[in-house]
């Protein structure tokens, strides 16, 4: 197998796992309707949904093991004989199947989009349960002052965000793609990547404590909807 080869299957691999992301936020989405529109917690469709989700989760955490560990290997082969190039499939094999044997299905329930998926299903059944025609008036005017405190632009690109993370840390929202590059770019400067929201003290946002939040994009989509219609 050619080092080229390798490079072409983990590029493949990451692009497989940027669509198990996007299939993720799809399940999200749906349960959040079945929560809004059945007020159930037990209803088995989101319940199935929650199973799918942990799957991915377990194959999206498998595919950032491999990577490791090809990258790994890889890196080791190219610094012996040409001939180290005929075990690499073995070794990748080996290592790989040690770590995963170590890995706990509990620590499933960590993965940022697990974390997601529960938050914004718990988040529907709270607004699902707001039966009354006052509570649904309160309700809109709790949404309306939400969308007001939490502004829907990103304060790094300054335009609307359609990927918004929340920091777990601070409480701030931020567009996905461009909190993760400047944590990247910062990490390359060996630096810590500080909130870029004026004023905000924390000083070491890190992508682990990103959590993507599928209300507020949701809230995002139908204010987009409905400057659309007027």
């Amino acid at each position: 197998m050619s080092l080229s080869a390798v490079h072409g299957t983990l590029s493949s691999l990451k692009s497989c796992q940027a669509d198990i992301g996007t299939g993720m936020d799809i399940v999200t989405d749906v349960a959040m309707d079945l929560a809004e529109a059945h007020d159930d917690e037990m209803n088995p469709g989101i319940k199935e949904m929650e199973a799918m989700i942990l799957e991915c989760a377990k194959l999206d955490r498998e595919i950032n093991y491999f990577v490791d560990v090809v990258q790994q290997v890889t890196a080791e082969v190219t610094t012996q004989q040409p001939e180290a190039m005929f075990s690499l499939s073995a070794k990748v094999k080996e290592q790989f199947t040690e770590k995963i044997a170590r890995l706990s299905d509990a620590d499933l329930h960590t993965h940022q989009k697990v974390m997601a998926f529960k938050e914004s299903v718990k988040n529907s059944f709270k607004q699902a349960n707001q039966e009354s025609a006052e509570s649904m008036e309160e309700l809109d005017e709790d949404i309306a002052v939400t969308q007001s405190q939490v502004n829907f632009t990103c304060p790094l690109t300054q335009v609307e965000m359609v990927n918004p993370v929340k920091n777990k840390k601070c409480n701030h929202h931020y567009d996905e793609a461009a909190i993760l590059s400047l944590i990247k770019t910062r990490h390359s400067q060996k630096k810590k990547c500080r909130c870029p929201v004026v004023g905000c003290g924390n000083t070491d946002v890190k992508d682990s404590d990103l959590i993507p939040d599928q209300m507020l994009r949701r809230r995002i989509q139908s204010y987009k909807r409905q400057n659309n219609r007027t």
